[in-house]
């Protein structure tokens, strides 16, 4: 990594996310110069700390980012839409969370243990992926080195944090009243949330698909660079606080690999941790993932009905490697390999 120090800007900084990017800039220990912290006007002066300096939340505004190296986005899709090409054009590489540049053709989509050569074609604007197609791919895209991967198919159990913080604090609330006999408090989510599932709540289009689960049809194609492969999702909301979870099966155009090679890939993978120990029943779980930059991944086993499919399960920190994490692990490459010192 260069030896440099970049000026960041986090617009979203007092968001999930935001709270996120500066734990694990700190972690990873990313040679941040000059950090500004920007959210909305009812956000200004609070104070935030990052490597034991404490800083002042300012207004972001068109006027934000003069002097700013890399912008990382969590302030929601309009936000970015909004001030997005204002960062670009006073000369930051922006690194953008929402959905609002995913599919957009100049811009590129990355996870970086995937295709991190995609980085270098950025024009200003780099997409971060969806939390659950970034979960689903660091399970699959392991096995497309074992043979073509044809079809996948993606049943998720996402928690509340994927919806932000004020999410998590409606099921954290749900759950008291629930077992205080009180009535549910309903501010986020039009349905019952604690002890209850409920599909996704993204609106849903013509075809039938909600958002969510189209994003994970056209992301995993683009970020691939494979529009012949087969994706189909169903997305549903669980009461959990953090750690998105999916089921996955996973169809080749030939011959299935071997468990066993299976298995091996998934272990030399960066960012996978292999958890699949049937003779203690234990697999991945959010609560295990929790916080953790890995995902977890098991059930591995062969596809009774298709001599040519496997199925798995994975999960992962939805904050974190289906957020943050893989922003500040774009900015890294960024600036190890696509950024020129400054002198």
């Amino acid at each position: 990594m260069s030896d440099r120090r970049y000026n960041v800007a986090i617009a979203g900084a007092t968001g999930a996310v935001g709270v996120e990017f500066l734990k694990i800039l700190e972690d990873r220990k990313f040679p941040v110069g000059e950090l500004k912290l920007l959210a909305s006007a009812r956000s200004v002066g609070k104070k935030m700390t990052f490597a034991g300096r404490e800083y002042a939340v300012e207004e972001l505004t068109k006027d934000s980012f003069r002097g700013v190296d890399i912008a990382l986005f969590s302030a929601g899709g309009s936000r970015s839409k909004e001030f997005a090409q204002a960062a670009v054009d006073a000369g930051a590489v922006v690194i953008d969370n929402s959905s609002a540049f995913r599919m957009h053709p100049e811009h590129p989509l990355v996870v970086p243990e995937i295709n991190p050569e995609d980085i270098g074609k950025h024009k200003g604007i780099i997409a971060n992926p969806n939390c659950s197609t970034i979960i689903m791919l660091m399970a699959v895209y392991p096995l497309t080195k074992l043979g073509k991967v044809s079809r996948i198919i993606s049943s998720t159990y996402q928690a509340a944090s994927g919806a932000g913080a004020a999410a998590m604090e409606e099921l954290q609330n749900q759950t008291r009243e629930y077992l205080e006999g009180k009535p549910l408090t309903k501010q986020i989510f039009p349905h019952q949330y604690a002890f209850n599932l409920f599909s996704h709540n993204s609106a849903v289009g013509a075809e039938g698909y909600n958002e969510e689960e189209m994003k994970m049809i056209k992301e995993t194609r683009k970020i691939l660079h494979d529009d012949s492969i087969g994706v189909t999702a169903t997305c549903v909301r669980v009461p959990i606080l953090r750690a998105h979870a999916e089921s996955l099966y996973v169809e080749f155009a030939d011959r299935r690999p071997s468990l066993e090679s299976i298995r091996d890939a998934l272990r030399a993978f960066p960012g996978v941790h292999l958890q699949d120990d049937p003779e203690k029943n234990h697999f991945p779980m959010p609560v295990e993932v929790s916080e953790k930059y890995d995902c977890y991944v098991g059930r591995i086993r062969n596809d009774l009905s298709n001599d040519h499919a496997v199925n798995l399960f994975v999960a992962g920190d939805q904050l974190l490697k289906g957020a943050a994490l893989n922003a500040v692990q774009i900015a890294e490459v960024l600036i190890d390999k696509y950024m020129p010192a400054k002198k």
